[in-house]
């Protein structure tokens, strides 16, 4: 049974006011809520597709767990630290690597890069990087060949393209009669890749194992291993695990540490995004207080009957906190609808308002994403939800005690 709180302050909300204006800015504190609710999901969601999609980008050419040497020696016994790892739970495939830092010039031009060795069939399984292939392939690194495969933005600066030379200089110097001088040896361009991200598109080179190895003259050591995880987010896990396994000199990082700055600024951001986009709620929140105290400016002959007749002063406030909460939760429900079905079709209702108006939102010659991404995450709009809901509470309390206390032979004196 509800208690008559309940019924009056329901009844509240939904009669016709003699004051109209009341009305108008109830309907605008509602819209407001809703309108600010919406906002901060689908904000969100756009934010959480980008991060997503950075992290799968950087992620095709990175790894999720990666085992290396000293920079002064190499990995000796790397296959059957590869035979170990694969056996770890959650592991799901293991790579070889050869990592350097070289030079490539051709003609009049060159570039700095990092020099990647690898073994294509063994690279497939940790990195999408095969998938971002313009021209050529990875299965083109041969070895004994000296091909090379380099990213579209490095290509451009070289002015090189398939079967194109290109002249790789190392810093590890060779001795002779004239002195320390660089090596240098001559590759082929066999593929061409393009991950939209302009560090690995402009930097990175990736060349055969076995070329690798005597470019740099390991023998048959490697640099490290890189690991793939069924769950990326158990990176950290694994690396501490293998840390206590693995041995003494060898090192273990995971794509966390690697590029911590970056989602920590990805993150960074997205928390000032949801307090700066909070505040249109909380603007519209209190503007419910406005509409109450004008309500309870309107009621006060009502307030000082319901007094006399036995209502107690927490009786009078719950009655309009109830209205209050009412407006903020269905302006709260609203815009949780609206947002949540904006944020499941931005991907169509985007190119739709790009049509329409002639417009592009995202140049592919400016941003290395051309389309707006979106991932709804349901833990972000229940506490967005929660939020404006508990800051329409806090809104309703002023307006709600004021008409507490209202004294029933002041308010019927004029009457």
């Amino acid at each position: 049974m509800q208690r008559f709180e309940h019924i009056v302050g329901l009844r509240y909300t939904r009669a016709k006011r003699r004051n109209h204006f009341i009305s108008f800015i109830s309907m605008i504190s509602m819209a407001g809520i809703g309108l600010g609710v919406a906002a901060l999901i689908i904000v969100l969601s756009v934010m959480n597709g980008f991060q997503n999609e950075m992290r799968e980008r950087i992620l095709g050419v990175a790894s999720h767990v990666q085992i290396y040497a000293n920079e002064d020696t190499g990995l000796s016994h790397w296959q059957e630290i590869m035979s170990q790892t694969t056996t770890i739970p959650h592991v799901t495939a293991a790579a070889p690597y050869i990592m350097g830092q070289g030079m490539l010039t051709s003609d009049n031009h060159a570039q700095g890069a990092i020099i990647r060795g690898i073994l294509p069939e063994k690279e497939a399984t940790v990195a999408d990087l095969g998938q971002h292939m313009k021209v050529g392939s990875l299965d083109n690194l041969k070895a004994g060949q000296f091909g090379v495969v380099i990213g579209s933005a490095l290509a451009d600066h070289l002015h090189v393209n398939m079967g194109d030379k290109v002249i790789l200089i190392t810093p590890q110097g060779q001795v002779t009669p004239a002195g320390m001088l660089p090596r240098l040896k001559q590759f082929t361009v066999v593929g061409i890749f393009s991950v939209g991200m302009y560090e690995y598109d402009s930097g990175l080179a990736l060349i055969q194992l076995n070329d690798a190895q005597r470019l740099f003259r390991l023998g048959e050591d490697v640099s490290g291993i890189r690991l793939k995880l069924d769950n990326l987010m158990l990176a950290p896990s694994i690396a501490n695990q293998l840390v206590k396994t693995l041995p003494i000199d060898a090192w273990v990082s995971d794509w966390t540490r690697e590029h911590a700055n970056l989602f920590r600024a990805v993150a960074i951001e997205k928390n000032v995004m949801f307090i700066i986009l909070l505040l249109i709620v909380a603007v519209a929140a209190f503007n419910i207080v406005s509409t109450l105290v004008m309500a309870v400016t309107d009621k006060q002959a009502d307030i000082a009957i319901l007094r006399t007749l036995g209502a107690s002063s927490q009786s009078i406030m719950q009655i309009f906190i109830i209205q209050g909460a009412l407006i903020g939760l269905v302006g709260t429900l609203g815009g949780m609808v609206f947002g949540v079905i904006v944020a499941l079709n931005i991907h169509t209702i985007v190119p739709f308002i790009e049509h329409l108006f002639g417009i592009h939102f995202l140049s592919p010659q400016v941003y290395f994403i051309s389309e707006l991404p979106s991932q709804l995450e349901w833990s972000d709009v229940w506490a967005i939800a929660i939020t404006s809901f508990m800051l329409t509470l806090l809104a309703t309390l002023y307006p709600s005690y004021r008409a507490s206390k209202i004294q029933p032979a002041e308010a019927l004196r004029y009457e």
